[in-house]
């Protein structure tokens, strides 16, 4: 979940100041050829000294910091237990009160230890492979696996533990097995919609069921056999790492030790500029997992890639598979990226258990395709114009540029007052956060002068972010549109604009919740770099948290709309809440401001207004069945290993989802003036005319279906409707036949 970051050369110059004197002694001892040893030594005291310090939770590593630090190392190098056994934690346990100390020395027994254990399992588990496979799996028995970690414990002898992986393989085989079975039928459709081709490819044998069943097991096999093969491969750098995260980790879960391919990664995630499909991911597990769909980007135009997707496999365009579980997000990432006009196949498992095969062009993602975009709306059964306004992140140039998302939204207010709008929709769904600043501008925008939020660190000290400039740029109805990704900055504004009575906020039941700010620290500055002389990555330390006017946090909790509506991904567990360690809500002093006096909406009965429209509306009963269809289905994580149920499973699965599909557009929508926006945020390249053209079309085909297929978007326009008539003077009543 992108947030606000900055860089802090200060903290940095105040924890080398702190490490001048370590420094130079293990100068004097090593003169200028560091033993691995004292570089985990100093890294272990930088982040130490940093935790300690300026982490706001102020916490002192000690014996209890040592024991949590343990438990998240366990997790990192066996989070599916399915390697370490019961007596191994047991036998482990007896460092757990002593990472601290070593920590600090950089004498790692503890990591040594581990790493030997864990090693001789994965080993124990490739030799049974070799066996396991060399049997057929018997898919006529009725029996099951249970894929969900927490509801599993480390299995207490070799015996379970084996015959656990005997079923993870015998489920990897079905699955494979029912996804070429799958892929057979597709390419049977293709062939047959295909009349005629240019080139007559050699016809390729069809597998018969004995040999599909073959394949998929020797796929499996392999698969595993390289897994393992990684596991036992990896480098001591790779558990010093994951040792400096445990530490990091019990503090909060957006503090950690960036090493440098994560440092690159995480330097694209927030620069919005990168080549490839245009997500963002991250390990779940053994799983890649994506957890942010970049507004714009290949894979957001293609749309069939969604946020908790897990990418079991990659394709490049000779079609050979690369399996994927197990493997580290830094590698799987240099599988998914490529050239700009390459295409990319992905293998993924849904969140409701469903497999799908999904091929994306490669592309540039620019910043500018996360530009601010509008456009008028109008409900040919209501008869009044709504401005729409979409802010996908809260993005600032700091190169000189000066382009920011405060100008480019009022640039789209001024467009919009031209038009005369009626009211206005501030769409801040799915926006991560971005730029503090403009949190802070943005909300200006739309009242006069006041504090707008307050940042307190970790000694207490308070910083109250206000807006002097007393102009209003839009004085009208306005409705800002969240939901649980909605996070950080996004959460900054809207919560502003709630306690000041401007808007009214509408949206799932929370926003996301994370209310903190992290310094990122590039420890390639100063005597490390000249030390070590390559790149040693950075450290996100999370210093501040935002707390509203009203002196209530956004951490952990979010913003509460004031109207809510369907959630669409209320099965997810995507919160902040949802997160290990993280940040405890609270609440500091309130600031005095002078709330929107114009009107005050009757909240309680646009609400019964909404949810009577909602329950009317066939659409949403869809929508609604689907999302409770889901919660039941992700609870539901233990797996028939017998062909003919989970066929049966499979099939009745597929049929629900597929009832649940939304693709009626809502024609009485008419969407006009959005060319000014989508163009500014495609910028034409030379020589390139023709296709800028119909990516143009293409993005304004696409800008208007998503409109006339959201059904929370005509929801809040209805909304809007009420509340105008509010203004007005117009009586409305929670009976809607009553008007």
């Amino acid at each position: 979940m992108g947030t606000y970051y900055y860089k802090s050369p200060d903290l940095l110059e105040m924890l080398m100041t702190k490490f001048a004197v370590i420094i130079s002694m293990l100068f004097s001892i090593q003169g200028f050829a560091f033993s691995d040893q004292k570089k985990a030594q100093l890294m272990g005291n930088i982040i130490k000294n940093a935790l300690e310090n300026y982490h706001y939770r102020g916490l002192k590593i000690d014996d209890d910091v040592s024991k949590k630090a343990f438990q998240e190392f366990i997790k990192k190098i066996d989070y599916s237990k399915s390697f370490l056994l019961k007596n191994d934690i047991k036998k482990l346990k007896k460092y757990e009160k002593d990472l601290d100390d070593q920590l600090i020395s950089g004498k790692h027994e503890f990591l040594k230890a581990a790493k030997n254990i864990l090693i001789k399992r994965i080993k124990n588990i490739e030799s049974y492979r070799e066996k396991a496979f060399k049997r057929k799996f018997d898919f006529t028995k009725n029996e099951s696996i249970e894929l969900d970690t927490e509801k599993r414990s480390f299995f207490t002898s070799e015996k379970k533990l084996k015959d656990f992986w005997r079923k993870l393989f015998k489920h990897d085989v079905l699955i494979r097995y029912m996804s070429m079975i799958e892929e057979s039928k597709e390419e049977s459709k293709d062939k047959n919609k295909t009349k005629k081709k240019k080139k007559k490819k050699k016809k390729e044998k069809k597998l018969t069921d004995k040999e599909t069943w073959a394949k998929a097991s020797k796929g499996v096999s392999e698969k595993y056999k390289k897994f393992f093969k990684r596991q036992i491969e990896r480098e001591n750098n790779f558990y010093l790492e994951e040792f400096l995260n445990a530490f990091s980790l019990v503090y909060d879960p957006h503090t950690n030790y960036l090493p440098p391919r994560k440092k690159e990664d995480f330097d694209i995630d927030i620069s919005g500029s990168l080549e490839g499909i245009g997500a963002v991911l991250s390990e779940d597990g053994d799983y890649i997992k994506v957890i942010e769909i970049v507004p714009g980007g290949a894979a957001w135009r293609q749309k069939d890639l969604e946020v908790d997707d897990l990418i079991m496999m990659v394709a490049q365009e000779d079609n050979v598979k690369k399996d994927l579980v197990g493997v580290r997000v830094g590698e799987a990432v240099r599988y998914i990226r490529g050239k700009k006009g390459t295409k990319v196949k992905l293998f993924v498992k849904k969140a409701d258990g469903s497999r799908k095969t999904i091929e994306i062009t490669r592309d540039v993602v620019h910043i500018a395709a996360s530009f601010v975009k509008s456009s008028v709306l109008e409900d040919k059964d209501l008869h009044l114009k709504i401005g729409y306004i979409l802010v996908p992140k809260f993005y600032r140039d700091f190169n000189g540029n000066k382009r920011n998302c405060t100008y480019d939204v009022q640039t789209e207010l001024t467009r919009l007052k031209r038009q005369k709008v009626d009211g206005i929709i501030l769409d801040l769904r799915n926006n991560g956060g971005g730029a503090l600043e403009d949190a802070r501008l943005m909300s200006g925008l739309f009242i006069k002068t006041g504090p707008i939020v307050q940042v307190r660190d970790h000694k207490g000290g308070v910083d109250v972010l206000e807006d002097r400039d007393p102009s209003v740029m839009y004085k009208g109805p306005l409705i800002v549109m969240m939901n649980r990704f909605s996070a950080s900055a996004s959460e900054i504004l809207a919560g502003a604009l709630q306690d000041y009575k401007r808007a009214l906020i509408v949206g799932g039941e929370h926003s996301h919740g994370k209310g903190t700010v992290q310094a990122v620290l590039n420890l390639n500055q100063g005597p490390l770099l000249s030390i070590f002389g390559k790149d040693m990555g950075a450290l996100k330390v999370t210093i501040q948290k935002f707390y509203r006017v009203t002196g209530v946090s956004t951490q952990y909790k979010g913003v509460t709309p004031d109207i809510i509506l369907p959630d669409p991904y209320s099965y997810t567990k995507n919160r902040e809440q949802d997160l290990e360690n993280s940040l405890p809500w609270d609440r500091i002093g309130a600031k005095q401001y002078t709330p929107w006096a114009k009107v005050d909406y009757p909240v309680k009965i646009l609400q019964k207004r909404s949810d009577a429209r909602v329950k009317s509306n066939p659409q949403y009963k869809k929508l609604i069945d689907s999302i409770k269809y889901l919660e039941k289905k992700i609870d539901d994580t233990v797996f028939s290993l017998n062909l003919a149920q989970y066929k049966k499973e499979d099939e009745e699965s597929r049929k629900i989802i597929k009832s649940f599909k939304i693709e009626k557009e809502n024609k009485n929508i008419k969407i006009s003036h959005y060319e000014a926006s989508l163009k500014q945020a495609i910028k034409i390249r030379p020589g390139d005319e023709a296709n800028w053209k119909r990516e143009f079309g293409e993005r304004k085909k696409e800008w208007v279906k998503r409109i006339r297929t959201d059904l929370n978007l005509q929801e809040s326009i209805k909304i809007l409707n009420d509340m105008i008539n509010v203004e007005k003077g117009n009586k409305i009543s929670a009976n809607l036949k009553g008007k």
